[in-house]
């Protein structure tokens, strides 16, 4: 099914509304509605129109740019959960050390 056929067919069988953000759309405005395929595959096309949904252009942009950001976004590592934490603690005894150099401990004039 070509672009312009299965835009035409979606906006048939699907109600003029954005799927994401609930905006509704009629007369000129009806161009800003574009069509998302859910599987990310613009060649899955069936008649049904169960791989659409209809999208405005801002909320179509936003979730293409989420699975971008997602490539690019560390994944969770198992083996990083085995990683000894660090335990240094520079700042620990910092009022101590103040004090002991005849500071005050802690409060600061100025």
């Amino acid at each position: 099914m070509k672009k312009i056929e299965y835009r035409e067919q979606a906006l048939k069988i699907l109600p003029w509304v954005c799927a994401s953000c609930g905006r509704d759309f009629t007369g000129k405005k009806l161009r800003e509605l574009t069509v998302h395929h859910k599987d990310h595959n613009y060649k899955n096309n069936p008649p049904d129109g169960s791989n659409w949904e209809l999208l405005c252009i801002y909320c179509h942009d936003n979730e293409h740019s989420r699975l971008i950001d997602a490539e690019w976004l560390p994944t969770h590592n198992s083996d990083a959960d085995k990683q000894e934490l660090s335990t240094h603690t520079p700042f620990a005894n910092l009022k101590d050390k103040m004090k002991a150099k005849g500071g005050k401990g802690g409060s600061s004039s100025g």
